[in-house]
């Protein structure tokens, strides 16, 4: 699929908008509710399939459902950042009015991340056919790795990059409003904030690697790869405060991204092998049903342990 530069000017164009009006609409660090946050999610998922109707009028059915495809593995995906975000928010006790600046410079540098990314890695498929089993080994390891090491995050503040900066950077353990940096006594440091920027940052790099490669398996279009991360990933703020609360009930949702994985990674095996790329209607199901069955899993067995624990307590 070629594109035009002008469209990758106005596709960039579109997104800077967005991220404008957001940072607009959240410049006085109010705390967002949960019903500003579903309003604002469904803005963003109208805009991802509304955009998908744009490339269906423009390019066709194939390229349109190929968009969707790799839309809706993306969003699935970005289910698992959330969960990675309320630990970060919980461990440093992050105040409610500034997570949602942390998260508008983490969305910016998961852009940023994932565009070069995309590049290098459809460059590497494209130029190098055995790199589809490197990328499709990766994606199944992963899938394995989330099924059942799910349970293993280590504290955030582990994490070396965060260890790193707070080695490097002159930091001070509290938080200074919304500010990332502040001066102590004449000199410049950075805030416990800052630090928690990182966190965010460090942790959304391994889910970069994981979600483009996933995408990767589906198409290696640079323009359809990218346009569906990016909106996907725009919505990714307000989904974190529609479902902080709920998370606890997403119990069963890492199996489901789990098998999404290692899903794509068998696809993207067998793309170069004499099976060829699998249907796209064949992969919008996959994705649909496992991501179906994985939240209704998780919601029923949740209710029926919150019925055994009320049962009890009476």
């Amino acid at each position: 699929m070629h594109v035009s530069w002008w469209v990758w000017a106005a596709l960039m164009l579109v997104v800077a908008a967005m991220l404008a009006v957001d940072l607009f609409l959240h410049r006085d660090n109010h705390v967002v509710g949960f019903r500003e946050a579903a309003i604002w999610s469904g803005v963003w998922i109208a805009a991802g399939l509304l955009f998908g109707l744009v490339l269906w009028a423009w390019q066709g059915g194939d390229v349109a459902g190929t968009y969707y495809a790799g839309y809706l593995i993306e969003k699935a995906l970005s289910i698992d950042n959330v969960f990675v975000f309320a630990l970060i928010f919980t461990h440093f006790a992050v105040p409610d009015a500034y997570q949602h600046k942390v998260l508008f410079w983490g969305v910016i540098s998961a852009l940023l991340l994932r565009l070069a990314f995309i590049f290098v890695g459809a460059g590497l498929l494209e130029t190098f056919f055995w790199t589809a089993y490197v990328f499709g080994a990766f994606l199944v390891y992963t899938g394995y790795r989330m099924a059942f090491g799910h349970s293993g995050q280590s504290p955030p503040d582990r994490n070396p990059v965060v260890r790193l900066t707070r080695r490097v950077v002159p930091t001070d353990p509290a938080y200074h409003g919304d500010r990332f940096f502040t001066r102590i006594n004449g000199k410049r440091v950075a805030t416990l904030l800052f630090v928690v920027l990182v966190a965010i940052e460090a942790t959304d790099l391994i889910f970069a690697i994981d979600s483009v490669a996933a995408i990767l398996a589906i198409t290696t279009s640079t323009f359809i790869v990218w346009s569906a991360n990016a909106f996907a990933v725009l919505g990714l703020r307000s989904l974190y405060f529609c479902l902080a609360g709920l998370l606890r009930r997403f119990v069963h949702l890492h199996y489901g991204l789990a098998v999404l994985l290692a899903f794509a990674g068998v696809k993207l095996i067998l793309s170069e092998t004499p099976v060829g790329k699998l249907p796209i209607p064949l992969t919008l199901g996959v994705i649909v049903v496992t991501i179906t069955v994985s939240i209704v899993w998780s919601l029923r067995s949740t209710r029926e342990a919150g019925r055994v624990s009320s049962s009890s307590a009476e």
